[in-house]
């Protein structure tokens, strides 16, 4: 089992994102999402929250720029020399009047980095979490030379194909994903307050297994759960689990950043015949879209073979049934490039990995079961090998 991405691997993804720079004819890239940073650098802490930039020229060493306390730990997770790494100034943070990308454009005039770009096409990550519009409102103003343009996700489609080494990291997360779900049935149960299952689970998922230890997810676990249920993306309360109620489990195991989701659903008591009806019919529906993903697949596709299947049944789901999944941060576990619905003319290729998921959350009830796969040569593995049904507890 390979524990961590080599230098080597690291050198070959800066080329392929150099190639995709090189057709757009970009000089220069400008990543701020975290999951882009660590694809490309190995560097990881949850300093996202100030901000940071990795300057990525189409020729050249990558150059980082971070707060001062956190640059420094650039030296203790990622492989950039230190003569790479740069810190602004404590005064610079969190500031009304100025903006620490200020610092940074003056740094990269102080090293030549402008007036080699000059007029030179300089992508963005205009759709990063972590990228203000005072952030952009500070490049614009203190960088003029640069032609800015929408890096439209680049490094994100690059990273949408996996290496053979990242699979393996990821059947590490998914070896979490499962001791965490497991522990989720377990700790749901008539009389225990949500919040307590919510911890019991965060604890399996930072503990992790013998062999893989955990991470911090990218989303916490969420549980919508009676009514509630027909609501995705809800929590936790402390209000006790009760029966007769149905909850929907959705969490992730995480290793080395690589996440592997799972969503399960929990009856506790008998279902009535309406929530077993649609049980029946998501698995059934979401089977048959496994059983067609293959290289050459286009996801439009697959979401027809959805909505066929899901229709004999007298259901409908207007959503998209998944997307592609691989390193991730707060506030999401998606890559943000490939959507498996209706108007996505993607081709799946082989080492695409992607979290399918078959949500119906219908009035008052819901109900939900996924899938994160690996796409082969000739059709696709499942990451995890939980049971993939209505589990019921009487």
């Amino acid at each position: 089992m390979i524990d961590t991405i080599s230098t080597a691997e690291h050198s070959s993804r800066l080329a392929a994102v150099r190639a995709v720079m090189a057709e757009r004819g970009l000089a220069a890239l400008m990543i701020t999402d975290p999951s882009n940073i660590y694809y490309l650098t190995a560097y990881n802490a949850l300093s996202f929250y100030t901000p940071q930039v990795l300057f990525v020229p189409a020729e050249g060493d990558m150059l980082f720029f971070a707060r001062a306390m956190d640059a420094h730990g650039a030296s203790r997770t990622s492989w950039l020399p230190d003569d790479q790494v740069f810190g602004y100034p404590e005064t610079l943070v969190q500031r009304p009047d100025t903006h620490p990308f200020v610092w940074v454009a003056d740094t990269l005039r102080g090293l030549n980095l402008v007036s080699n770009f000059e007029h030179g096409q300089v992508g963005l990550e205009m759709d990063s979490y972590y990228f203000s519009p005072k952030a952009f409102e500070a490049l614009v103003k203190c960088l003029p030379e640069y032609r800015f343009v929408d890096s439209r996700e680049l490094v994100n489609w690059v990273r949408s194909v996996k290496s053979d080494n990242e699979i393996e990291l990821m059947r590490g997360a998914a070896a979490i994903c499962e001791s965490a779900m497991a522990t989720a049935m377990d700790a749901i149960a008539i009389g225990v307050r949500q919040c307590d299952a919510a911890a019991s689970i965060s604890a399996a998922q930072v503990r992790g297994t013998d062999d893989f230890g955990g991470d911090h997810p990218a989303i916490v676990p969420m549980l919508p759960t009676g009514e509630g249920a027909d609501t995705p993306h809800l929590t936790w309360t402390d209000r006790p689990f009760r029966d007769g109620e149905s909850t929907v489990v959705e969490l992730t195991g995480v290793f080395r950043r690589y996440h592997v989701p799972m969503a399960r659903t929990v009856s506790l008591g008998r279902p009535d015949p309406r929530m077993a009806g649609l049980a029946a019919a998501t698995d059934d529906a979401l089977g048959a879209v496994l059983a067609e993903m293959r290289p050459g697949v286009q996801t439009s596709d697959l979401a027809a073979t959805w909505n066929r299947e899901l229709g004999r049944a007298g259901f409908h789901k207007p959503s998209r049934i998944g997307y592609s999944i691989g390193i991730a941060y707060a506030p999401d576990w998606g890559e943000r490039t490939i959507s498996l619905r209706s108007d996505d003319a993607t081709i799946l290729q082989r080492n695409m990995t992607f979290h399918v998921i078959g949500g119906m959350w219908l009035d008052g009830y819901g109900y939900e079961v996924s899938e994160s796969v690996v796409v082969t040569d000739t059709g696709i593995d499942t990451f995890t090998a939980y049971p993939r049904c209505l589990t019921v507890k009487e």
